[in-house]
């Protein structure tokens, strides 16, 4: 009595409530709930056990989404439960559903007071239930009348919700927005009272009553149908493309509904709970933010109308595998002040086991450049050899198989101990040009017996501004060599001892001393006169580290190993002139430089010599041997011999009589006779000749006058050009009217200038020129001769002959196929031949068409060296000749070509089938109607595809042809062609013929069993239906004194049993197998199976007969029972043998 008034008072409730229930021992106590209710026990993880109490059938309207329930603060073991609505103080509607909610959502709310023994009952269970038990029946009635108001109102409460859920209010995101009235919150406590008591999220009776009918009306006229499994595909490890097909929906009135898809996921077991990730028209969806190297199911369904169709198959796909997530930042385990010991957590693995991690740090430096520290499997390091209350920064790694996860977040950890003091700076001790050597002291803080090890750092300007260690130990001085000379360098020191490590000191800047220069490079001398010169030279290459140098310049004169040096200049310039100086006298010289370093070496002797005077007057050249009409020879002396005479040459001036014209230089050189050519004949010239050295040009002698003798005749006037025809010119020339005897005249001529050629020589004044070629440019030019020689050409005359017809068509000839064929018009070898031909000389015009005869016809093509004629009688013979033609005329007929044209191809054969089998069709074929074949035809027999295209089946002379494994009952296309030698003819018509359906097999000899009294069953093996055709079974008996089988069943069964047999009578069974044709109704029947042999006898064991295939009596023919008796008895007959035989021997 006391549980039955608190469960009234527990639903009569304005909401859920949690009840505390204690126990003595630990053990649930028995709990009697209201009928219709049922009882179950979950626990959490922390061990505490709760009794939930839920109707015991349940029906959710499809419109009402579980979402509503306040079960934000329910504990994540319970939010799997669709029912489980634990109390609250607040009200609280997430956004999307619980299946859709992520994980990282489910504890961020606070949760409620757990006892050890709780009781929870459920209140308005209806309003949360899922679309998966939206289809399943209504609560029974109870038999019995309840009596408790609370638990009535309950009930009610659960039809009313049920009837008027599809009348919800509109909403948004999917959920009522009747929320927002006060009191209408999540469930309180159980004192609460409320006025107003309705399902959550669902409007007033009076509100959706009216709905009802449209609702039910839309049911009525679209029911979506079932969906087949989606399609998984581009699975790759964080998403994946989901596909699905789609449904066809028509309703009652004919009009197609409006229906969309709903997908649906689940990432645990088969009993997860699946959410919807997608709602809408698309026959695809990208599911992503998924987790590697996880199992998932989908399926899909339709909604349309508002009315959900049943879900598909789920279809099951895994993630690929990830590198790992990034983990989290490692933490502090333990510190001193040279060490720090890190841990970290493993991060998620993400389907591949972890293999190492990576601990980076930063070495103190804070420059956010991170070294490797440790690589391993290990999830600790200790960092060791740091110094004391410095911060070092740290991060982490983790890899496996498939890659590097990311950095964790940078975290920043101290060493203990405080900073000893800073470190004195070294002092320098001495410097030299590639070294320093420094010393520093002992800090005043460390004791005698502590060691002490000094870094010295050094940092060098041309190399970056880091410090790079020079030395480490425990030496109070350090000689630092490899330096460069006169650089500055800065050094700081940094002094260790075992458990700190002192700050750097102050910077001690220093510089290396200057070297010894080089000699100074490149001198040169140049301006040299005769009393002086001017020396210049280059810095040297190694100016000893210092720019500041002095130049010592000496200079010695005649022989260098007895004379002496004399310093000729000294100072900081480069270059120095030197003055009165002997003439044509040697000197040597050599150049040093000098710095704080000291003086460098001398450079290599540089020997000049001062120049010579120039030389004096020569003596005016004289004539040698005769003189010619274009060349003399002449020869003169040289200036009084002397120091100046040594090394001479000499210039030879000419200069013609004419007035305003200069003299010009016609040989220059060291000897003292030339000869002047390219002289005019009869013309008088003037020479004078001056000596010239190394000073310069003497001056010029007394100038002769000298004339040369008459020559050759001068140029000839340009010949004059008639041309007559375009292979035909005349050349006429006047006569020279200079008094000068003309021994012949010279003409030459050609196309051009390199291919003149002389064509005539005489002394006549004109000349005809034959075969030349039309529309060509020619050129001529003419030379007159004499006893002298002969005289210049004249200007050079061009002409051009006019065009011309064409010439002949050559290479005129027949070919098999048109180098230029087009689509349009067809190519037969019987009714057109193919010409081509090559192009003419066109003679200088274009070619305007080509003219072909044949016969009394005549056929114009155009520009083109190809042609082919139509339109042709078969296996004819024709005549044909061809001409060029171009705007001057037609040229000439080339010469004869006869060509014949090739028969008619065969014409395609009748096909005929022969011979129809379910497999197989033969085929065959006769004569072509229009022409005779020849024993040469062949034929190409073609097979329409599934992709309706032929293909050849058969090539060859045979008139039949069979095709073998082809498919029962199935139409099949085919067409035919004849090809010989005049060609491959036409395709024939399309043929269709049709295999024939297959009979049904032989079946094997039945199985006769002897049945009790005069009965016996007979049974046989079955056939599967053939191609949708059902089988059905033919039996027939041959028994007695009967001659022929009599039919005694026909049906589906594989069995029948036969009654009134005689005794001892032998009996015949034999079974066929029939083919019910469901498209044409027509019965075919297989052949019969072997007989079996039976015969009737009165026993009382059962007997059973096999198939007497070869005729066996029945009584030499064991049964298997039989066979296994005879065994049985001989193994107890040699036991029995055995054991009598041990017992005598005993």
């Amino acid at each position: 009595m006391i549980l039955s008034t608190f469960f009234s008072f527990l639903f009569s409730a304005s909401g859920p409530a949690e009840v505390p229930m204690m126990s003595p021992n630990g053990s649930i106590p028995p709990i009697h709930v209201p009928p219709g209710y049922v009882s179950q026990v979950l626990e959490d993880n922390t061990g505490v056990r709760r009794v939930v109490v839920t109707p015991h059938s349940e029906c959710y309207p499809p419109s009402y989404s579980p979402a509503l329930s306040p079960s934000h603060h329910i504990h994540p073991p319970y939010l799997t439960h669709p029912h489980f609505i634990p109390a609250s103080h607040t009200s609280y509607y997430p956004p999307v559903s619980p299946g859709d909610m992520p994980p990282h959502q489910f504890y961020q709310h606070r949760l409620p007071p757990i006892y050890p023994e709780e009781i929870i009952p459920l209140y308005n269970v209806s309003t949360f239930m899922g679309h998966e038990e939206y289809c399943k029946p209504p609560p029974k009635k109870l038999k019995q009348p309840v009596e408790r108001t609370a638990l009535s109102q309950v009930t009610s409460t659960l039809s009313s919700s049920y009837k008027n859920t599809t009348a919800c209010t509109t909403t948004a995101n999917g959920y009522g927005k009747s929320h927002s009235s006060p009191g209408g919150g999540g469930g309180g406590s159980p004192g609460n009272k409320r006025p107003d008591r309705r399902a959550r999220g669902s409007p007033k009776h009076s509100d959706t009553e009216p709905q009802d009918h449209d609702v039910d009306t839309r049911r009525v006229q679209a029911v979506p149908s079932g969906m087949d499994k989606p399609q998984v595909s581009n699975v790759q490890s964080r998403s994946a493309l989901v596909s699905w097909t789609s449904v066809s929906v028509s309703g009652s009135s004919g009009r197609v509904p409006y229906c969309s898809y709903e997908l649906q996921l689940k990432d645990k077991g088969r009993d997860g709970k699946y959410k919807v990730v997608y709602s809408g028209e698309e026959l695809q969806y990208t599911l992503t933010d998924l987790r590697p190297a996880t199992d998932y199911h989908v399926r899909v369904s339709t909604v349309c109308n508002s009315v959900k169709g049943p879900s598909s198959d789920a279809r099951a796909f895994t993630t690929h595998s990830a590198p790992p997530d990034t983990p989290l930042p490692p933490r502090l385990s333990h510190r001193t002040k040279s060490s720090l010991t890190l841990q970290w957590k493993p991060p998620a693995d993400n389907g591949s086991k972890i293999t190492n991690y990576v601990l980076e740090w930063d070495e103190g430096k804070k420059n956010s450049i991170f070294r490797e520290y440790y690589v391993g499997h290990q999830r600790h390091c200790k960092v060791m050899r740091l110094c004391p209350a410095v911060g070092y920064t740290f991060r982490v790694a983790a890899l496996n198989d498939i890659g590097t996860s990311g950095f964790s977040t940078e975290v920043v950890f101290n060493t203990t101990g405080s900073l000893p003091q800073t470190s004195l700076p070294p002092r320098l001790a001495q410097a030299g040009p590639s070294w320093v050597r420094l010393e520093w002291t002992r800090p005043n803080s460390c004791s005698i017996e502590e060691v002490v090890t000094y870094t010295l750092e050094m940092q060098d300007e041309t190399k970056g501004l880091d410090f790079q260690a020079v030395y480490s130990g425990l030496e109070l001085n350090r000689k630092v060599e490899t330096l460069k000379r006169n650089t500055q360098y800065k050094f700081r020191l940094i002094t260790c001892s075992g458990e700190w490590r002192s700050a750097p000191s102050s910077l001690l800047v220093c510089k290396t001393t200057s070297d010894r220069p080089g000699p100074p490079v490149n001198p040169a001398v140049n301006a040299v006169t005769y009393h002086g010169f001017c020396v210049t030279w280059e810095p040297p290459q190694d100016d000893g580290g210092s720019g500041d140098l002095t130049y010592v310049l000496e200079i010695s004169e005649g022989n260098l190993e007895e004379s002496q040096w004399m310093t000729l200049y000294r100072g900081p310039e480069r270059k120095h002139l030197c003055e009165d100086l002997k003439p044509a006298t040697s000197y040597f010289l050599r150049l040093s430089c000098v710095n704080v370093g000291g003086q460098s070496l001398c450079s290599d002797d540089l020997t000049v010599r001062t120049r010579i005077p120039p030389p004096g007057r020569c003596q005016p050249p004289s004539i040698v041997g005769d003189v010619k009409h274009k060349e003399m020879t002449l020869q003169w002396d040289g200036p009084l011999c002397g120091e100046e005479s040594e090394n001479v040459e000499f210039s030879l001036e000419m200069c013609a009589m004419e007035e305003g014209l200069e003299p010009m230089e016609v040989y220059c050189g060291s000897k003292t006779e030339c000869t002047v050519g390219n002289l005019l004949p009869g013309t008088t010239y003037r020479f004078q000749v001056c000596a010239a050295n190394s000073a310069g040009y003497g001056p010029y002698s007394e100038s002769v006058e000298i004339s040369t003798a008459a020559g050759p005749p001068g140029q000839c006037s340009p010949p004059a050009i008639n041309v007559t025809s375009h292979t035909c010119a005349d050349v006429t020339w006047e006569v020279m009217s200079s008094g000068i005897d003309i021994s012949e005249y010279r003409l030459d001529w050609g196309c051009d200038l390199d291919s003149l050629e002389l064509v005539y020589s005489g002394t006549e004044t004109c000349f005809q020129i034959f075969n030349l070629e039309a529309s060509t440019d020619y050129c001529c030019r003419l030379q007159a001769v004499n006893q002298a020689g002969a005289g210049p050409y004249s200007d050079l005359v061009t002409c051009r002959t006019p065009a011309a017809a064409p010439d002949v068509v050559s290479g005129f000839r027949h070919v098999d196929h048109p180098l230029n064929p087009t689509e349009n018009e067809p190519f037969s070898h019987s009714t057109c031949l193919a010409l081509t031909w090559d192009e003419p000389h066109c003679n200088g015009a274009e070619i305007t068409s080509y003219s072909i005869s044949m016969g009394d016809r005549i056929i114009t093509t155009r520009s083109v060296t190809g042609h082919i004629i139509r339109d042709l009688l078969p296996d004819s013979e024709y005549s044909l000749q061809i001409r060029a033609e171009n705007e001057m005329g037609p040229g000439p007929f080339s010469q004869t070509l006869t060509v014949r044209t090739r028969p008619l191809p065969p014409s395609p054969p009748r096909l005929e089938c022969a011979a129809v089998g379910p497999q197989s069709l033969k085929l065959r074929w006769g004569f072509s109607s229009r022409s005779q074949l020849t024993d040469d035809t062949t034929y190409i027999l073609q097979m329409e595809d599934r992709n309706q295209r032929f293909v050849v089946v058969y090539r060859g002379p045979s008139h039949t042809f069979k095709l073998q494994r082809l498919s029962e009952s199935s139409r099949y296309r085919f067409r035919i062609q004849a090809v010989s030698e005049a060609g491959e003819g036409p395709f024939s018509d399309t043929y269709t013929f049709c295999t024939t359906k297959s009979l049904p097999q032989t079946l094997k000899a039945p199985r006769v069993v002897q049945l009790e009294g005069n009965a016996c069953e007979v049974t046989w093996e079955s056939i599967p239906p053939m191609r949708g055709d059902r089988i059905s079974y033919v039996l027939q008996v041959l028994g007695g004194r009967d001659s022929d089988y009599k039919q005694v069943y026909k049906g589906d069964e594989t069995s029948f049993q036969l009654s009134g047999l005689q005794w001892n009578t032998d009996y015949r069974v034999r079974v066929f197998a029939c083919r019910r044709c469901v498209d044409t109704l027509q019965e075919l029947c297989g052949s019969f199976s072997p007989s079996a042999h039976f015969n009737l006898r009165r026993s009382d064991a059962t007997l059973a007969v096999e198939a007497d295939i070869t005729r066996v009596p029945i009584g030499k023919t064991l049964s298997d029972e039989q066979f296994a008796g005879l065994i049985v008895f001989g193994v107890a007959s040699l036991s029995v043998l055995m054991a009598f035989l041990l017992q005598l021997l005993i």
